[in-house]
């Protein structure tokens, strides 16, 4: 008779036993590390909760552009309150403009959505072509090492888990942080590019302006695809042609004028 391999004799089921337990142990162990390192402690645990008052000083972006352009967006944050801000946090996002009217010289005012969008790059909308793996396409492309605190070289503003966010860390009192953001466009078109502060990543502080609103604004920008009237100077380079340029060649009393000439209306009857 065959002997019943898979019964535990009296010599056996000890040690069996106590190696089961000892792997169910060091299971659990590993399993309370891996749990401590993919965040058991919340991680908005330090974060205070409570209202931190903000004033936007300054926020500008050129509102007329030209594909290849590079430019600055640039925004100047203080914190007009008495408490330190724990991490002073903006989100930047692009739409394209759905109406054509708007006036495109506007900038700083007050958006009225409440609600983020999904993830889709600061400065990047959503493509109506169908089929697209990635359906998202950048309008600007955000320049390496930024975005950077105005007037230095390293890059500042840890881009966070949270919707096109970036972490500037913390501000204290009656303190600025002015940041820049350098750009080249590369898609023609008007868009409008909302911004929004934050005073921490976990949504208990809060960021407040003087009348207890969201500190928040937008830009509305036409990139033009038209490509730029440029020439070559005495060095070699190519570089935009300026009115100056063309001053005191042909063309009548009117058109010298409109690009800051001298020229004079006859008087000959």
């Amino acid at each position: 008779m065959l002997p019943a391999a898979l019964e535990e004799s009296a010599s056996t089921a000890g040690p069996s036993k106590a190696r089961k337990r000892i792997g169910i142990g060091i299971l659990g162990v590993l399993l309370a590390a891996g749990i401590a390192s993919c965040g058991g402690t919340r991680q908005d645990a330090n974060e205070p909760s409570g209202d931190f008052p903000v004033q936007i000083v300054s926020a500008d972006f050129p509102s007329r552009q030209q594909l290849a352009q590079n430019t600055n967006l640039t925004l100047a944050v203080a914190n007009s309150g008495d408490k330190t801000i724990p991490n002073l946090a903006i989100t930047i996002f692009t739409a394209s403009n759905v109406n054509p009217g708007a006036d495109e010289t506007t900038t700083g005012t007050t958006s009225t959505t409440n609600d983020l969008p999904t993830v889709q790059g600061s400065f990047s909308v959503r493509s109506a072509q169908q089929g697209l793996a990635i359906p998202f396409r950048p309008v600007w492309i955000l320049e390496t090492g930024y975005p950077k605190l105005e007037g230095e070289t390293a890059s500042a503003g840890a881009e966070a888990a949270q919707t096109d966010t970036y972490a500037f860390g913390a501000l204290p009192p009656h303190q600025t942080k002015s940041i820049v953001w350098n750009v080249t466009a590369v898609q023609g078109g008007t868009y409008t590019v909302h911004y929004r502060v934050a005073a921490g990543l976990e949504g208990k502080a809060k960021a407040v302006t003087a009348n207890g609103s969201i500190p928040e604004g937008e830009f509305v920008v036409r990139i033009s695809t038209a490509p730029p009237q440029t020439r070559v100077n005495d060095s070699g380079q190519v570089v935009p042609i300026k009115p100056s340029d063309i001053t005191g060649q042909a063309g009548n009393a009117q058109q010298k004028a409109e690009v800051g000439g001298s020229g004079t209306t006859s008087t000959t009857p």
